[in-house]
């Protein structure tokens, strides 16, 4: 994601830290924060923080986290996605609250990655938000807004980041709150924008498709309805959508495992080419 804007800024398409509203789920709320917090993707590509590496055997290539959105998804994405959108999702809460239950608590820290988002800058405006789900209720919470007291921005993105059954979710006023993408993995509805805004979404799950011995695959259909029917509630609300996912070049360097940290080199040369380009996936 931070090597794609810097590869829309080198193209001179736009500046990404001039965007009136930043809304991150999971990895995204290290970029939104980033970005809030005035960082510059193309002076410090490579250097952003970002989530701490987990193998195929911890859940992030496939096992526990995605089987558990995915099975989420396949409910949502179905005949409950209208009703989810348009009624603070009663039955996606029940849905995702049963879910939570039977997964084990994470036991990996994110504390590292507190640190490093503390040390950022990044400060509560009226132009950040970050996406997590509460654990009691399944609920989704947006932290975000001026003013904004609950939990200190590096706390929500470690919040957001906080994948189940892999890392220890986040305590505050005594609720429990995880990774944003068991919701939804843009959470693009929950976006502040007014009629007539442009809205650029990045989906790095958005370019998987099934195959065979491939978990991350099965997330794809998911990633991709639920993105779209977002966006469709943004337009009807006027504003301007468009939706970005990883090219051919960036899913063959992203690989199966999101979170290997080996293909970091070519992960961020494919995202800075295909933004140079400018940025168009197949979900645009």
């Amino acid at each position: 994601m931070s090597a794609l804007l810097a590869g829309l800024a080198d193209a001179r398409l736009f500046d990404p830290r001039s965007c009136g509203h930043f809304l991150g789920t999971s990895a995204g709320s290290i970029v939104a924060a980033s970005l809030a917090a005035g960082y510059d993707p193309r002076e410090r590509l490579g250097e952003l923080p970002e989530q701490p590496q987990v193998g195929p055997d911890e859940g992030a290539g496939g096992s526990l986290p995605l089987r558990l959105a995915a099975s989420l998804g396949a409910a949502v994405s179905g005949p409950l996605a209208p009703a989810v959108l348009r009624s603070a999702a009663p039955g996606g809460r029940l849905l995702r609250r049963a879910a939570l239950r039977r997964v084990p608590p994470g036991r990996r820290s994110l504390n590292g990655l507190v640190r490093v988002i503390a040390e950022s800058g990044a400060k509560w405006d009226d132009g950040l938000w970050i996406a997590t789900v509460e654990v009691e209720s399944g609920s989704r919470v947006l932290f975000g807004g001026r003013g904004e007291d609950r939990v200190p921005v590096a706390d929500a993105v470690a919040a957001s980041c906080a994948i189940p059954g892999v890392f220890r979710p986040i305590m505050a006023g005594g609720r429990t709150y995880l990774d944003g993408g068991v919701w939804s993995l843009t959470n693009l509805d929950a976006l502040p924008a007014a009629a007539g805004e442009r809205i650029l979404c990045l989906n790095p799950t958005g370019s998987a498709r099934p195959r065979p011995r491939d978990p991350l695959g099965a997330i794809g259909p998911w990633s991709r309805s639920m993105a779209a029917l977002e966006a469709s509630v943004q337009r009807r609300r006027g504003a301007r959508v468009e939706l970005i996912s990883p090219d051919s070049a960036s899913a063959a360097a992203m690989g199966p495992n999101l979170m290997e940290a080996r293909r970091r080199d070519q992960v961020l040369a494919a995202g800075l080419a295909q933004g140079r380009r400018g940025g168009g996936g197949p979900s645009r």
